[in-house]
């Protein structure tokens, strides 16, 4: 089984290509290649699968095995990967997620892929829920971009024990079904500080999802710009909430690390 590493801002995914077939037991496959110290490594996998309603299908399981519906950073890598490996000619294409279908427009240098922007769909944000943790008390804004987050400002990310405050969010039982956390910083109207806690994988060095999900909640209570850079541990994403369509467009890079063969 041959596969390609590649990452969004440092959140790095495992690529399989599914095109004919599908590997047994994907939860599990996800858990033991993610392993950082006794496999490959990474925040999970993702799958490229056929498509009877877009282009392609992506499936995404993170390295605790459970599937996600969308990832951020892992479809502009989607994007990437199937047109670099002669998939696909096209620089415009439909992925089907679990989230619904997302649209990509790719840059091209050469025969190489150097910026993608996804367009990811309409933000869903609900009422504020005031967390108690650890005595501490959150206020988060939960936000749908497809899979779940809860939005908390805070006065410095950095300092945060997210290893502590982090996992104590996801599996709050506010979400019952657990949630992706992001601790961000408003620096001024057109610029975010972020750190995140994935669900199901732990903290990243970036969260396409997560990004657009903060500058959502940021802007919709008048705190921010409708077009922002986010500035994660990874690098940056450009985030724009377009007011005429309310669709979130997502903008940042892909990167190739290697190729590799499982040897069992």
């Amino acid at each position: 089984m041959r596969f390609t590493k590649m990452h969004g801002l440092g959140n790095d995914y495992i690529f399989l290509n599914c095109m004919e077939a599908e590997p047994a037991d994907l939860p599990g496959l996800a858990r033991r290649l993610s392993d950082r110290h006794f496999g490959i490594g990474g925040d999970g996998i993702i799958c490229v699968c056929p498509s009877g309603q877009a282009d392609f299908r992506m499936r995404m399981f993170n390295a605790d095995g459970s599937e996600g519906a969308m990832c951020g950073n892992g479809i502009r890598c989607f994007g990437k990967y199937v047109y670099e490996r002669e998939l696909t000619k096209k620089t415009r294409l439909l992925i089907e997620t679990q989230a619904g279908n997302r649209e990509l427009k790719m840059s091209v240098n050469g025969k190489a892929i150097t910026e993608v922007e996804v367009d990811m769909g309409e933000p869903l944000i609900a009422e504020l829920v005031n967390l108690f943790i650890f005595d501490n008390r959150y206020t988060a804004i939960s936000v749908s971009m497809g899979n779940p987050h809860a939005v908390i400002e805070v006065e410095n990310p950095g300092a945060l024990d997210l290893g502590t405050v982090g996992p104590a969010v996801e599996c709050h039982s506010d979400f019952p079904n657990r949630v992706n956390a992001e601790f961000i910083r408003v620096i001024d109207r057109s610029t975010l500080e972020l750190r995140v806690w994935e669900r199901g994988s732990g903290e990243t060095l970036a969260c396409g999802t997560g990004a657009c999900a903060a500058v959502a909640a940021m802007a919709a209570v008048g705190k921010l710009n409708r077009e922002a850079v986010v500035r994660l541990a990874g690098g940056n994403l450009w985030v724009r909430w377009e007011e005429k369509s309310g669709h979130v467009l997502m903008t940042g890079p892909a990167v190739t690390v290697f190729d590799g063969e499982l040897a069992d």
